[in-house]
């Protein structure tokens, strides 16, 4: 008998064709290396506010440990419905249009398989957070690529976004403000698209995670707009404007069928988010504002502070208008931005994301986070100065 075998030959098909995160391709290179700065994690360096924390704490002591509704606890549901009714005028039914999930990440997977056939064709504008690709390849969906340019400060042209649609197209993302270049859409830009999702009848899904980090002009949620809500899948968290990374939590916004059935998804591979999380994002959207406020004046202080440095270094960057994320472009110093990246962390110990890895679009940009200190994006500057001048 031949015991011998190769497990790559049980793997799918499709895991062969994703690649690994390209984000975390450039943590592992900085692991281990002393004295690195990073301007590439895409996470508040701000600890969650303490009175999240101790309702969490509280909750635990009381012996609040157990499954909550798969659709997360009414209280939450209800604060969630209060907020979009108070503060964009839409209303959510908590019953049956608001499904809490583990995170963006997996309300965009859900949200992805709970409508896609295979062989539908979702519409990605690039640059793009590096999940929303492969969400739809493990769907069984086609990803379509259109590329947001920089010469439009990196919004969706409604133009390129027609010539992308066909009869197989099923629904297009949108994520504004935008990671990885921080550009926003205003409303007249948003209405343009709402009438293509019209006239081609397909769905949105709106990643709206970085609402709240909103530094010019107010930010539009795409459902608001008339017609939209029945059309829209909107997903929003906790993580970005609460700085609740770790407690893994956010929520979707849908018609009830669309509801119902991501929520079929989210049964069976999750069952429901952390309770804990979940009574931390109750007290977040009842008395987290003044903190959350502070923490996002911060940011656009520190926003300033890398764009105006990032420009006096040659580094065309033009000022992003949301998220934490500036995109300059490396393009004059005629390296790739992966070569770019790369020979920064080894010769001047800076993390940077390479544009490159947010899909097409991307190539001669870089992505820098400025969710750290101050102090910590001075000291880059002067590093990435001193790369620059090496070259």
């Amino acid at each position: 008998m031949n015991n011998k075998v190769n497990p790559e030959n049980f793997i799918a098909d499709i895991m062969k064709k994703i690649p690994p995160s390209g984000i975390r391709k450039y943590f592992d290179l900085a692991s281990g290396i002393e004295g690195v700065i990073s301007l590439g994690v895409g996470e508040p360096d701000f600890v969650t506010p303490w009175h999240i924390r101790e309702a969490c704490i509280h909750s635990l002591e009381s012996g609040k440990t157990s499954y909550t509704s798969n659709f997360g606890l009414i209280e939450l549901r209800e604060e969630i419905s209060k907020r979009y009714d108070q503060k964009h005028f839409i209303h959510y039914d908590p019953a049956s249009e608001i499904l809490v999930m583990s995170g963006v990440s997996e309300a965009l997977d859900v949200a992805i398989r709970a409508i896609t056939n295979p062989g539908d064709e979702i519409i990605i504008p690039h640059p793009a957070y590096v999940a929303y690709v492969p969400s739809v390849m493990f769907a069984g969906g086609i990803p379509v690529p259109v590329v947001a340019h920089s010469e439009n400060n990196f919004k969706l042209n409604v133009n390129d976004l027609e010539k992308a649609i066909s009869n197989r197209t099923k629904a297009v993302i949108l994520n504004y403000p935008n990671n990885p270049t921080g550009a926003t859409m205003d409303r007249k830009d948003l209405e343009l698209i709402a009438e293509l999702v019209c006239k081609y009848n397909i769905m949105v899904i709106s990643d709206e995670v970085y609402e709240c980090l909103t530094y010019n002009g107010k930010h539009t949620c795409f459902s608001s707009l008339e017609g939209m809500k029945d059309r829209t899948i909107l997903l929003n968290g906790f993580s970005k404007a609460y700085a609740m990374t770790g407690f893994r939590l956010a929520y979707a916004l849908a018609p009830s069928p669309i509801i119902n059935a991501m929520m079929k998804i989210h049964q069976y591979c999750m069952l429901c988010a952390p309770v804990t999380a979940q009574i931390g994002a109750i007290e977040a959207l009842r008395n987290g504002t003044e903190e959350m406020q502070k923490m996002i004046r911060d940011y656009d202080r520190r926003r300033h502070l890398i764009v105006s440095g990032l420009n006096k270094l040659g580094l065309d960057c033009y000022e992003p208008k949301g998220a934490f994320y500036a995109f300059p472009s490396i393009k004059k110093t005629g390296l790739t931005s992966e070569e770019f990246a790369e020979r920064l962390l080894h010769e001047q110990k800076v993390v940077t994301i390479p544009g490159s890895v947010f899909g097409p679009g991307g190539e001669g940009f870089l992505r820098c986070s400025y969710a750290t200190s101050r102090d910590q994006i001075i000291e880059a500057l002067e590093r990435i100065g001193r790369f620059i001048e090496s070259l």
